[in-house]
């Protein structure tokens, strides 16, 4: 065997080990392309589109520490701090109908070791101006909440129609009251008592809108089963340095929506000093107290209330407050309220 044909018949070996390695090699798969999150801004800040779908979903929600202070503000005690943690889900899509959405707020609060829990502070479905389910009424909001005590523990099973034009807005609302409590002074002064739990349905609707720097609704409560309700107009504006927040109320009587006064006007102005720092005081008074034992208001006793609350911006999502509040009824204990909180929103 001469060395050409040594060589060529090394290259025809070479060459059969070679095809046979090919025809036999295990090729890896080639991986799925990742979806990673995509941001979603038709409905504001916050969204992301869940993988696969076209549905927008935002989390938020806080974590808040308070120590309220006040005569007897828990038991004997004289101080009591809590803990709140609070989980919202919104999810929202486009459709025929317009915008769906589903909201869902878990809140879980703590004062001790054998006082804690997690409710379901709201869950509701909305599509268009339609809106389902069991959240807060119109009633649950007011001016800054602090000082003002224009608002009542407003949260029902509900059907709840707003339309909307610009600026203009106009709602009405049908409210489950089962289980409802009124919270008037029935003596002796400062119990509350039950209303009737079977049956009982209220309406309730509001008008509003805004004017340039100026805000104004009107709003009103029926509790059909007590035959009361109330009416409250707000209106808030931008005034110097700050803004004037200004409500009135009337109520018939026992029902659930507000109570706890024949009539109260309350005011407030809060100035922010600087872009972290705002101070807000504020004045209530109200015009008879009690109620009898048919709901009907009656008697002279008045009230009045002053405070002071204090807001800072400790850092993006960081705030803290401090409320200092004096309340002073006819023929009854004046009192002094207040709290310190910090709070971490998301």
């Amino acid at each position: 065997m001469n060395i050409k044909s040594l060589l060529l018949g090394s290259a025809a070996a070479l060459a059969a080990v070679s095809g046979a390695q090919a025809a036999d090699a295990i090729v890896a798969a080639q991986p799925e392309p990742m979806e990673y999150v995509r941001v979603c801004d038709a409905f504001g800040a916050g969204f992301f589109y869940i993988p696969g779908s076209e549905t927008c979903l935002k989390i938020g929600g806080y974590v808040r520490f308070q120590t309220d202070f006040g005569r007897n503000v828990s038991g004997t005690s004289d101080w009591n701090s809590r803990t709140r943690g609070q989980l919202e889900i919104d999810a929202r899509s486009d459709s025929e109908l317009g915008t769906i959405r589903g909201f869902i707020a878990l809140q879980g609060n703590a004062q001790n070791a054998g006082n804690r829990g997690v409710n379901l502070d709201q869950a509701f479905i909305e599509v268009g101006g339609l809106k389902v389910g069991y959240f807060y009424n119109w009633w649950d909001d007011s001016l800054s909440g602090e000082t003002d005590d224009i608002n009542q523990n407003a949260i029902f099973n509900s059907v709840r129609y707003t339309y909307k034009a610009g600026n203009f807005y106009a709602g009405l609302s049908v409210d489950e009251l089962e289980g409802a409590t009124a919270t008037a002074a029935v003596a002796p002064f400062g119990v509350s008592r039950a209303l009737d739990a079977n049956n009982n349905v209220g309406i309730s609707g509001i008008v509003g809108g805004a004017f340039g720097s100026v805000k104004v609704n009107v709003l009103g409560g029926y509790d059909i089963d007590q035959e009361n309700g109330a009416i409250r107009g707000i209106l808030t504006a931008d005034l110097g340095p700050g803004t004037l927040g200004l409500a009135a109320i009337w109520a018939s009587g026992q029902n659930v929506y507000y109570d706890k006064a024949e009539w109260t006007v309350a005011a407030e102005y809060a100035v922010k000093v600087t872009d972290k720092f705002k101070i807000t005081p504020g004045f209530q008074y109200f015009w008879t107290l009690d109620q009898n034992r048919f709901g009907d208001f009656v008697g002279s006793r008045d009230a009045w209330k002053a405070g002071l609350t204090l807001d800072y911006t400790l850092a993006k999502n960081l705030t803290a407050k401090a409320s200092v509040q004096y309340y002073d009824p006819d023929r009854a204990q004046e009192q002094w309220s207040g709290y310190l909180r910090l709070q971490r929103s998301f």
